[in-house]
């Protein structure tokens, strides 16, 4: 038996250097991407500042798909860091993308009917494909077959851009397609079925059918843009999300009795579509080459500079793209708005990873570090609303005196 305890001491040994080289920021960026989410998500009623810009512009709201992008892209390179078998790898990441977004279109595919009902199924002709966690799966996978097959790891002494040429190619690649799309397709009058409109047009015929006249190309409007359409001729109208953003636009709420608001208020349009999902995941590949420089740098001083100049030269380029008429857009997910997000998602890691990993200041985020080491199930509890619905099960009286209407009533009065 004692030949048996230097192997145990020597196990011990590797497991004690694993938990001390864990990278705690990244748990910490994780739970910082859930707490935003419940922040905006629940306060972008009480204060329209922090909820999603309506179209053009950015809002605290609007930096939250893009870090939880940014970390799903960053996570590849350290999970397939090494990959003795590639068919085996590409199977599992495949699996587990494939598993992420049939979880999502149960989340949000229109199942659960939210706090105010606790009734659930959902009619297969208008349920909707697309959502968070479905352009996630999307992102992390693109990110992973990147890691998976196009990494040169025989070129690591030649540099960092030479080791990880195709990912930038790939990268560059889904840009450009995503703008020539964008700006070169023609997208014609539309039309689509709402049981009840205030609108400025009338109804085609009895059925409550509205037109949406567009014949243009290259419009970067709510109604007319070819993200829109594209989505509308896979995915279908009734499929996609029923509430954007884009009815808080001023001439969305037009209501004096003479003048109404446009039909195209009133029709749906998905933030989560297929054609902005190739520059989110875009943005999954900008995660991976700071997972890449987590993994091949050790130094803090290498890593943190490295960071620093990849998240500032893309900031830079993200701002120049939207001085010369590219907007900022979160429900379109433009390019300068993918390099301006991903840009920050990259600034705020350097901050915590400053923080934690070099500062070791953990205590100060040990709740953001197990939030985020729980974030997926965090995730499924308040966008289900389970969490939500069981806080609503204690009330004093009657039902309607429950604690979280209590709270909103405070914050409104407040």
């Amino acid at each position: 038996m004692a030949d048996y305890e230097p192997l145990r001491d020597v196990e011990e040994q590797l497991q004690t250097n694993r938990r001390a080289t864990r990278v705690a920021s990244l748990d910490v960026f994780r739970g910082l991407c859930v707490f935003l989410m419940m922040l905006v998500d629940y306060g972008g009623s009480v204060f329209p500042v922090i909820s999603h810009s309506p179209w053009d512009g950015i809002h605290l709201a609007d930096f939250v798909m893009p870090f939880f992008l940014f970390i799903a892209g960053l996570s590849p390179a350290l999970a397939y860091k090494k990959v003795p078998n590639r068919a085996e790898a590409t199977w599992k990441a495949v699996l587990r993308a494939v598993k992420l977004f049939l979880l999502g279109v149960l989340l949000q595919g229109g199942y659960l009917h939210g706090v105010n009902s606790l009734t659930y199924g959902v009619d297969i002709e208008k349920i909707r494909w697309m959502g968070v966690l479905q352009r996630i799966s999307i992102g992390y996978i693109v990110a992973a077959l990147c890691e998976i097959w196009l990494t040169c790891r025989t070129w690591r002494q030649g540099g960092f851009f030479k080791s990880y040429f195709w990912h930038w190619c790939i990268a560059f690649s889904l840009s450009a397609v995503y703008m020539l799309l964008l700006y070169g397709l023609y997208v014609p009058n539309w039309q689509f079925t709402a049981p009840a409109l205030a609108s400025s047009l009338s109804p085609s015929n009895d059925s409550n059918v509205y037109m949406v006249r567009c014949a243009v190309r290259g419009d970067l409007g709510p109604a007319c843009n070819s993200a829109g359409m594209i989505d509308r001729y896979i995915l279908g109208v009734d499929h996609l999300y029923m509430k954007p953003t884009y009815r808080n636009l001023k001439e969305c709420k037009i209501s004096d009795g003479q003048e109404c608001s446009p039909p195209w208020c009133d029709a749906p349009f998905d933030p989560e579509g297929i054609l902005s999902s190739l520059t989110a995941a875009v943005t999954c590949i900008f995660g991976l080459q700071y997972g890449h420089i987590l993994a091949d740098l050790q130094d803090h001083r290498g890593r943190l500079t490295k960071w620093s100049l990849l998240s500032i030269s893309s900031f830079i380029l993200g701002l120049l793209l939207a001085f010369t008429g590219i907007p900022v857009n979160k429900s379109l997910y433009t390019v300068s708005y993918m390099l301006i997000t991903s840009a920050s998602a990259g600034i705020t890691f350097c901050a915590l990873y400053l923080l934690v990993d070099v500062y070791g200041y953990r205590r100060l985020t040990s709740v953001l570090e197990w939030m985020g080491m729980h974030s997926l199930s965090i995730f499924v509890l308040i966008t289900s609303n389970l969490a939500i619905i069981a806080i609503q099960g204690f009330y004093w009286t009657a039902p309607e005196n429950n604690i979280v209407h209590w709270i909103i009533s405070r914050l409104v009065h407040a």
